[in-house]
């Protein structure tokens, strides 16, 4: 036992002494193992928990109680979690309220007064009117779980078309408002995922799937998305088919409408067959065109998105031959591209027109730079924004006088500006107020470090002034790196429960994102997600080096794909770390494709049917890199019983699997947090706010933070 003992550290004595709740004392459920395995490419893999992805199974639902019996009795062992969560709901208590948009002569907006679970719809007569509401989504249940998942009005502003998520999930049901009289009519469609609302005449179309096998909605494969034109009034077995491809049932088929109404653009994917392209085509239906013709006729690995149509043209945004972003005019009578707006050193981060102009945005080291130009491509101003931080909005009608736009930053809170287009200047809007809260009391900063290969990654960081560089700090990195997705510097009221006890939090701008454009994504995608990886490790070990941190103070957190990054550096990284929270994580790479949607996420990480891309998958695959004897970080996974976009028994089998092979050599906690009623998100406010306070105890817990609760 000495001989063991020597091999600790002094401050994981000193824990195993204060917390005596840790894993060598901790009983988890034990999970049955069943002989499975299958072969990839000669490779015999084996997957003894297989039974864990039935989610309908009473031996899975069985599973789930008891390990949410060991983790909540852990989590309400911690003296101060109640007191957390009291924190939280305080800071969080403050009405919280979108910029406003017009449709005629009305505005629209969302507002929660505080705790609210679901943000409510207004609207008003004119922008100085007096707000009334026009739907709220706190009355679709009893809980509080269903979740308002679209929200179109017609365009002269008679019909709204909204959709209702039950739980969390990703199915939605559609229904239609009489906005005059807030009477919501017999419409239901169902089945509706991977949708918009694009209205046209006495309608819209939408997007659908054909109805699942009952009790199978987590678990379908999705196939045969289809485009439906749905007439206001009538039953959803009257709508009209207006486009399928069953040779092709991975694909997304979605519709949407020009600002006139003149034309339908129906953009295809094909991301199971690992393409991250697109193929766009048109209809003219001011001329009741039946057929559509294409703009780009096939999919492949280039993206267009139609922004507006200038007459018989169409200004598109596109990454063809320009990985950074470009805007284009393209003519259909002569099939000819024209650019307008070059590629630049920035990369294209938004796009839109308003008041017949266009508004973009770019990025500039992960911060926004917003820009006026007219439809030709002449720039006529910069917008000027308050500081180094995130911004967006800028859209509008054509027949717009000014455009509201947000701007936030890691200390600054959300803040509305209304631009005006004829003056070129903005003024604050609408401002919010958090309780006991100054920016002032805190700082951020950018710094940029080298990843393994050398490759410099911006890294954000956000802590109270005056803080020492003792290598003391408790610290949360952050990380998502996936999908050509920025994680842009924005606030987050509850993140200051942490940063008022003394918390350092980090975030890391690696690749796999938008950040740097197409190329920075491409780097960690397929073959290359290793960099990902790479990148977020070069970040904790960069906290280290500069005395932000210890690895006894250092916490990981990502959701999504970030949960599948988490669940990547704690196995190739162990010591690094002292808690780790991966959420929602994609945590078996060999099988992610063969769950509801999961096979659109084949072109960003490859597929374990292909030899070389097996390979790579298999490498990293945060399942299938648990090892057996190392000690991990305090682990805390979190999922939900309603997430069908990543199915729970990836957390499952990988929660199975660490208590398994690493409880024996662990001295810390490896628990996992299944919510109910919740989906790839927290379905309200009220299971955020106690989900965001467990997590926040958890840590605190474990890192061995003196806290002021």
């Amino acid at each position: 036992m000495m001989k063991k003992l020597s091999t600790m550290s002094a401050f994981t004595l000193a824990l195993a002494l204060v917390f005596p709740a840790l894993a060598q004392s901790m009983q988890y459920p034990k999970t049955r193992k069943i002989d499975h395995t299958d072969t990839y490419h000669g490779t015999v893999v084996p997957d003894p928990y297989r039974w864990l992805e039935d989610d309908n199974s009473k031996d899975t639902a069985a599973w789930v109680e008891a390990q949410n019996k060991v983790t909540f009795g852990y989590l309400e062992s911690i003296p101060y979690r109640a007191k957390i969560k009291q924190r939280l709901e305080s800071l969080y208590n403050y009405p919280k309220i979108s910029a406003p948009f017009r449709n005629g002569e009305y505005y629209f907006f969302t507002k929660n007064d505080g705790l609210q679970n679901q943000s409510v719809w207004f609207i008003q007569k004119g922008l100085n009117g007096k707000p009334e509401v026009l739907i709220d989504p706190n009355k679709f249940s009893t809980d509080g779980t269903s979740v308002l998942s679209a929200f179109s009005l017609s365009k002269d502003g008679k019909y709204l078309g909204y959709g209702i998520s039950k739980g969390g999930s990703d199915w939605s049901e559609y229904h239609v408002m009489e906005v005059a009289t807030r009477k919501t009519l017999s419409d239901a469609l169902q089945w509706v995922k991977v949708s918009g609302m694009a209205w046209a005449g006495n309608g819209f179309f939408y997007s659908r799937y054909p109805a699942p096998e009952k009790g199978h909605e987590l678990s379908t494969k999705n196939e045969n998305h289809q485009v439906w034109y749905h007439k206001v009034g009538t039953d959803q077995s009257q709508d009209e088919l207006i486009y399928e491809d069953k040779a092709n049932p991975q694909r997304f088929h979605n519709i949407g409408t020009t600002e006139d109404e003149r034309f339908a653009l129906l953009n295809i994917s094909d991301r199971g067959k690992g393409k991250k392209g697109n193929a766009i085509f048109f209809r003219d239906l001011s001329k009741g065109e039946k057929n559509f013709t294409p703009i780009v006729g096939e999919v492949g690995n280039d993206n267009f998105s139609v922004i507006e149509n200038v007459g018989d043209k169409f200004l598109i945004r596109t990454d063809k031959g320009a990985p950074n972003g470009k805007v284009v005019l393209y003519d259909p009578k002569n099939q000819s591209w024209k650019d307008v707006l070059a590629e630049k050193p920035e990369p294209l981060q938004g796009s839109g027109t308003a008041g017949g102009k266009l508004f973009v945005t770019y990025l500039k080291d992960v911060t926004t730079r917003a820009y006026v130009y007219d439809l030709n491509g002449k720039l006529e101003n910069e917008v000027s924004l308050p500081g180094v931080g995130s911004a967006g909005g800028f859209g509008g009608n054509h027949d717009d006088k000014f455009v509201f736009y947000s701007f936030q930053s890691l200390n600054y809170p959300p803040t509305t500006f209304r631009y005006d287009i004829a003056t070129k200047k903005s003024t604050v809007f609408r401002t919010i107020d958090i309780a006991g809260y100054k920016a002032e009391d805190y700082e951020t900063r950018q710094v940029f470090y080298p990843s393994k290969d050398g490759t410099k990654v911006p890294l954000f960081l956000v802590h109270k002034k005056g803080l020492k560089l003792d290598g003391n700090n408790p610290t949360l990195l952050y990380g998502y790196g996936g999908f050509n997705i920025t994680t842009s510097p924005t606030f987050n009221a509850l993140r200051i429960a942490l940063l008022e006890q003394g918390f350092v939090y980090a975030s890391a701008n690696i690749r796999g994102g938008a950040e740097y454009g197409e190329q920075w994504h491409e780097a960690g995608t397929k073959l290359k997600k290793q960099n990902v990886f790479d990148d977020f490790i070069a970040a904790g070990e960069w906290l280290i080096a500069n005395k932000y941190t210890s690895s006894n103070k250092l916490a990981v957190q990502g959701g999504s794909n970030g949960g599948l990054l988490v669940g990547a550096v704690i196995n190739q990284r162990p010591e690094l770390f002292r808690a780790a929270i991966p959420q929602v994580g994609v945590m078996d790479m060999l099988r992610f494709h063969k769950f509801t949607i999961g096979w659109n996420w084949i072109a960003d990480y490859g597929s374990s049917d292909k030899p070389d891309e097996f390979k790579a998958l298999y490498a990293y695959s945060p399942l299938h890199n648990i090892r057996s004897g190392v000690n991990y970080p305090a682990t805390l996974i979190t999922t939900a019983d309603h997430d069908d976009r990543v199915v729970p028994a990836h957390s499952f089998k990988y929660a199975a699997t660490l208590q398994e092979k690493a409880a024996a050599s662990t001295t810390n906690p490896l628990l996992i947090r299944v919510e109910t009623k919740s989906g790839h998100g927290a379905s309200n406010t009220a299971k955020a706010l106690e989900g965001t306070a467990d997590i926040y105890a958890f840590l605190i817990h474990n890192l061995g933070v003196k806290t002021t609760y």
